[in-house]
C-alpha cells in the first residue's frame, strides 16, 4: 500500500488522482490534500476517502472546512502544504500545483524522503538542478506524470543518458495548427474562447492556453532536459495532431521506441504512483482500427515562438528558464483578462527574457527573486 499526498486535489490532474487511486483501493491511499480555493470540493474529496489533514490555500475558508471535517486537522498557506509535503506516513507526494507555489513544497518532500511525482512543470523549469540534485543526495525518485515525460520514462526504461540521440515530445499542435485558416495575422486576432478550445484533452485554463501557443511544450523542453539528464541539444518537438504517441526516445543505434495510448491521464498518474509496478486497469483502451492514422508534422517557430524561446532558455540555463516561466505566467494572466493578444503573450515572454541579467548558478533565493523581476517586469 502506497500512502500519497495530492497537492492541489481540485484541479483536473487532482480529479484525475482521486479516480485513479479509488480504481486501485488495495494498493493507494490518500493522506493528505491541499487544494486552493475550492473548499466544498476539497470537503467532499476528504470525507470520501477519510483523509485527516487538507489545507487549503484561500484562509477564509478554514472555519468552512473545520465545521465540515471535525475529524481532520485544518491547514492553510504555504505552512500548510510544507506540512502536506512532510506528513511522516506518506511515501509518495503527487505535486499538481499551478505555477511556482510548488516548488518549496517539492523540495521539502524530497528532504523529508519522499518520492514526488510532479505534474507541475513549473518545479523542474524554475529549479530543475536543484531539484535533482535533492533528490539524489536524499536518495528519492522524481516520477513525472506529464504524460509526455511520463512516456519517455516508460521508454527510457532505465538506460543511460548516453544510449539516448534525441527525446521526441510529441505536441497536438493546440487549435492553431492549421497553417493555412491559422496565419500569423489570425493567430493576432484569436479571442480567448477559440484558445481554450483543445482539440485532444480537457485542462485547465492555463495549460489549455500553454498548449494553444506551444509555451507549454517549450515548458515540457526544459523539464525533460533535466527529469532525464539530456543536453537541450537532444530535445525535440514533432506536432502530432492525435495525440496517440505521446512521446518518443531515439537511442544512438537509430532505434525508436514510443509510448502509445488514447488521451487520459489517469494512465501516466497511475503509472507515476504505482511504479515500478504496472497496475491492471481498463480505463483506458487504445483502438488502432478506429484510429485508422497518425500524423506527424514539424512545429512552425514563427507563427509558435515558444519553442525557440524555450530552447534558449534552457541552454543558457541559470535564473532564465525561471524568468521564461514567470513571464509566461504573467502573459497568459492578462490575455485571459483580455488586456493582451494571443500573440502579444510570445512578444511579452521575449521582452522580459532580453532585458533579464542571468544568474549562472542561482540559490534558490535568486531563483524567487528573478521570478518575482520577471512577474513585475511582464506586467508593467
Amino acid at each position: 500500500m502506497k500512502r500519497v499526498v495530492l497537492l492541489g486535489s481540485t484541479g483536473s490532474i487532482g480529479t484525475s488522482t482521486l479516480k485513479v487511486v479509488e480504481d486501485l483501493p488495495d494498493q493507494l491511499q490518500l493522506v493528505g490534500l491541499a487544494a486552493g480555493g475550492n473548499a466544498d470540493l476539497l470537503a467532499t474529496q476528504a470525507m470520501a476517502h477519510r483523509v485527516g489533514v487538507v489545507s487549503v490555500n484561500d484562509p477564509s475558508k478554514v472555519d468552512e472546512l473545520r465545521n465540515r471535517l471535525p475529524q481532520a486537522r485544518v491547514r492553510t498557506g504555504a505552512a500548510g502544504l510544507i506540512e502536506l509535503a512532510t506528513l511522516p506516513e506518506a511515501d509518495v507526494v503527487l505535486i499538481a500545483i499551478v505555477g511556482t507555489a510548488g516548488l518549496e513544497p517539492a523540495l521539502a518532500a524530497i528532504r523529508a524522503g519522499k518520492d514526488i511525482a510532479v505534474a507541475s512543470k513549473e518545479i523542474l523549469v524554475m529549479a530543475g538542478e536543484t531539484v535533482m540534485s535533492e533528490a539524489r543526495r536524499h536518495g528519492v525518485r522524481v516520477l513525472a506524470v506529464d504524460s509526455e515525460h511520463s512516456a519517455i520514462f516508460q521508454c527510457l526504461d532505465g538506460k543511460p543518458p548516453e544510449s539516448v540521440r534525441n527525446l521526441w515530445l510529441t505536441a497536438s499542435g493546440g487549435p492553431f495548427r492549421d497553417r493555412t485558416r491559422w496565419t500569423s495575422e489570425a493567430l493576432a486576432a484569436v479571442t480567448l474562447e477559440q484558445a481554450l478550445k483543445h482539440p485532444s484533452w480537457v485542462m485547465g485554463r492555463k495549460i489549455t492556453i500553454d498548449s494553444a501557443t506551444l509555451f507549454n511544450k517549450g515548458l515540457e523542453m526544459i523539464e525533460a532536459r533535466w527529469l532525464f539528464d539530456i543536453g537541450m541539444d537532444r530535445v525535440q518537438v514533432v506536432v502530432h495532431p492525435q495525440s496517440i504517441v505521446h512521446s518518443m526516445v531515439e537511442y544512438v543505434d537509430g532505434s525508436i521506441i514510443a509510448q502509445l495510448s488514447t488521451p487520459d491521464m489517469c494512465l501516466p498518474i497511475q503509472y507515476a504512483l504505482t511504479y515500478p509496478a504496472r497496475a491492471k486497469s481498463d480505463r483506458v483502451q487504445t483502438n488502432f482500427a478506429k484510429l485508422g492514422r497518425l500524423d506527424f508534422e514539424e512545429p512552425d517557430p514563427v507563427r509558435f515562438p515558444a519553442l525557440v524561446l524555450a530552447r534558449r532558455a534552457g541552454e543558457i540555463g541559470g535564473t532564465l528558464p525561471a524568468v521564461f516561466n514567470a513571464a509566461n505566467e504573467v502573459a497568459v494572466e492578462q490575455f485571459c483578462q483580455r488586456r493582451l493578444g494571443f500573440t502579444q503573450i510570445a512578444e511579452t515572454v521575449r521582452r522580459v527574457m532580453d532585458t533579464h541579467q542571468v544568474i549562472a548558478q542561482p540559490t534558490l533565493a535568486q531563483i524567487l527573486e528573478a521570478d518575482l523581476w520577471a512577474r513585475q517586469t511582464a506586467g508593467a
